[in-house]
C-alpha cells in the first residue's frame, strides 16, 4: 500500500539537516534483552509510501497549505529558500512520511540516541545482532519505532565503522544542463568542486543517477551511461576522489587522508574515505535541492558504483535519505557483505580491507581480524551490514553481485541482504528491496545482461514512479548464504 509524502520548505528541511541527534547517557553494559513476542500488525508503516509531489503542494494529514520548495541556485544550508512553510506549519522529522526519497538528509534528528559504548566494553556475538532491539535492549513493537531505531543504527555506523559525518556551515552552488558547481564552507575553510551531467533527450526536469566516479575516470559507470539515459534518466558523474583521495595501497593506514573533505576537517578526522565521499555527495544534493529544479528533479535521485565505488554508493545511500534508489555493485568488504562472514570466507577479511586502503574509519580498528591469533574481532560489532541494509528501508535498494569473483564475498552479501530483508518485511516494504547475483562470471564490474530487467524495473519504480516495486531476490547458486546459520532471533510482527 502506498501512502503519502510530505513536502515542506527548504528553510525547514535545511535546519533539520543541520541538527545532530541528541544523546543521553545510559548504562553502556545494558543487557541486550531477549525481544519476545510483539503484537500483531495491521497498520501500514509511516515510511512506506505515496507518490511524492514534485514541489510544494498541500500537506496531507497535518498543517495547512504547503509552501513551495526554495528556488534559488545559491541558497546556503540553514538559510531557507524562497518558499514558505505554509499555514499550519510543516511536519517535524518524526512525522515524515516518504515513499521514494525523504525530504531531508537525515530524518532522525529528533531522536534521542543513547550514549554509545566504547569498543572495549562491547561483548562478542558470533551471530548477527538483532536489528529489532534498541541499544538499551528493549524491542521495537511498532512500525513507527523504526524511525528512531534507524537513527541508532546510523549513530553506531558512524562511531564504529565509517566515522563522523559533519554538517557544513554553508553550501551554495549552481546547476546547468552540463555541470553542478558546489561551494562549501566549514570551520573557516572554503572548498569548491563540480560534477558533470549527461542528460537524456527531451525537456527536464529529469530523474538522475549519481555515478560514484568521474566521467571517463577510474571504474567508469558499469551500468552503462546509454542504458540509463535511454530510460529518460540523467547521469551525474561525481568525482569522489577529489573529496577523499586514496593513498598507496597497504601503506596508508595511520597517515592523514588527503582530499577536499580533509582540507576542511583535517586529515586525521574520524571519517574514513567512504564517509568523506558520502559527505561530498550530500553537498551535491544540497545544491540540487536548492536549485530551481528545471534540470534535475532532486526528489528522484539514485546512486550507483562498483567495487570501491560501490562501497561509496552504499555509504551514500545509507547516510542520505534523499536518495530514492541505491545500487551498490560487487562491493566486497566495507560494502554490503557481512563483516562477521567475510572473516570466515577469508578472501577479503576485515584486516585485508582495513589495512589495504583507508576506506573505513580508524574507529573500525578494534573490530579488525587479528591474523596473529587467527581471531575475528568483527563479532564485537553491535551491528553488522544487515543492519545497514535495513537502515535504507523503506527506500529502494538493488544489490548486484557476482559470485564468480570470490573476493567480492557474494555469500556474505546475500546473507546480509536476506537478514536485512527481515526488517523490510516487518515494515511492509519488502518489494522495495532487490538482490541479483545469478549471473555468469564475466569479470569484475563487467555488466551482466541478466541484471537488465531488474535494473530497469527499479529505475522505473523509484526514479520514474512507474510500475510496481520489483522486490526480487535472485541469488546465484555459488553465492548463497544460509540465514539460519546467522540468525538466532525472531522477526516480530510490528503494529
Amino acid at each position: 500500500m502506498r501512502l503519502r509524502a510530505y513536502f515542506w520548505s527548504l528553510g525547514v528541511l535545511a535546519s533539520a539537516a543541520a541538527c545532530s541527534p541528541t544523546t543521553a547517557p545510559v548504562d553502556a553494559n545494558a543487557p541486550s534483552g531477549s525481544g519476545g513476542q510483539v503484537g500483531a500488525g495491521g497498520t501500514t508503516p509511516p515510511a512506506a509510501g505515496g507518490a511524492p509531489l514534485a514541489s510544494g503542494g498541500a500537506p496531507v494529514s497535518s498543517g495547512g497549505s504547503g509552501g513551495s520548495v526554495g528556488t534559488g541556485g545559491n541558497v546556503p544550508v540553514g538559510s531557507g529558500g524562497s518558499g514558505g512553510s505554509g499555514a499550519g506549519g510543516g511536519p517535524g522529522p518524526s512525522e515524515l512520511v516518504y515513499d521514494y526519497g525523504a525530504m531531508v538528509e537525515d530524518t532522525g534528528t529528533d531522536c534521542v540516541v543513547p550514549e554509545l559504548a566504547d569498543p572495549s566494553a562491547l561483548s562478542s556475538n558470533s551471530k548477527l545482532p538483532n536489528p529489532f532491539l534498541r541499544i538499551d535492549g528493549t524491542p521495537i513493537t511498532k512500525k513507527a519505532d523504526w524511525h528512531c531505531r534507524r537513527a541508532e543504527i546510523r549513530a553506531q555506523a558512524e562511531k564504529y565503522i565509517y566515522g563522523e559525518k559533519p554538517t557544513p556551515d554553508v553550501v551554495t552552488g549552481t546547476v546547468t544542463e552540463s555541470t553542478i558547481s558546489v561551494h562549501v564552507e566549514a570551520e573557516g575553510t572554503p572548498i569548491d568542486f563540480q560534477a558533470s551531467i549527461v542528460l537524456p533527450p527531451g525537456d527536464g526536469p529529469f530523474p538522475a543517477i549519481i555515478n560514484v566516479g568521474a566521467q571517463g575516470g577510474f571504474g567508469g559507470i558499469p551500468l552503462g551511461e546509454q542504458r540509463i539515459v535511454d530510460q529518460g534518466v540523467a547521469v551525474i558523474y561525481y568525482d569522489h576522489a577529489k573529496i577523499g583521495t586514496e593513498g598507496q595501497a597497504e601503506q596508508s593506514r595511520g597517515d592523514p587522508n588527503p582530499g577536499l573533505f580533509y582540507d576542511i576537517y583535517g586529515g586525521d578526522h574520524s571519517a574514513g574515505l567512504l564517509m568523506a565521499w558520502a559527505w561530498g555527495a550530500s553537498r551535491l544534493i544540497d545544491v540540487l535541492q536548492a536549485a530551481d529544479g528545471s534540470v534535475i528533479d532532486w526528489t528522484r535521485l539514485g546512486v550507483t558504483g562498483c567495487s570501491r565505488n560501490g562501497k561509496g554508493a552504499f555509504a551514500i545511500g545509507l547516510f542520505d535519505e534523499r536518495i530514492a534508489l541505491t545500487i551498490p555493485e560487487e562491493t566486497s568488504t566495507a560494502g554490503v557483505p557481512l563483516y562477521r562472514m567475510v572473516d570466515i570466507l577469508g578472501k577479503e577479511r576485515t584486516d585485508h580491507n582495513y589495512y589495504g586502503l583507508n576506506w573505513l574509519s580508524n574507529n573500525f580498528e578494534p573490530f579488525v581480524f587479528d591474523d596473529t591469533t587467527n581471531t575475528s574481532n568483527a563479532v564485537k560489532l553491535p551491528i553488522d551490514t544487515h543492519s545497514l541494509v535495513a537502515a535504507i528501508a523503506p527506500r529502494g535498494l538493488l544489490v548486484l553481485e557476482n559470485p564468480g569473483e570470490e573476493q567480492m564475498g557474494a555469500p556474505a552479501g546475500h546473507t546480509a541482504t536476506i537478514a536485512g530483508a527481515e526488517v523490510w518485511s516487518a515494515l511492509g516494504v519488502l518489494g522495495n528491496l532487490s538482490y541479483h547475483s545469478n549471473v555468469p562470471d564475466t569479470g569484475h564490474c563487467a555488466y551482466k545482461d541478466e541484471y537488465t530487467e531488474l535494473l530497469a524495473a527499479n529505475i522505473s519504480y523509484f526514479l520514474k514512479h512507474e510500475g510496481e516495486a520489483p522486490g526480487v531476490i535472485n541469488p546465484g547458486p555459488s553465492g548463497m548464504g544460509n540465514l539460519a546459520d546467522w540468525k538466532d532471533w525472531e522477526t516480530p510482527t510490528l503494529e
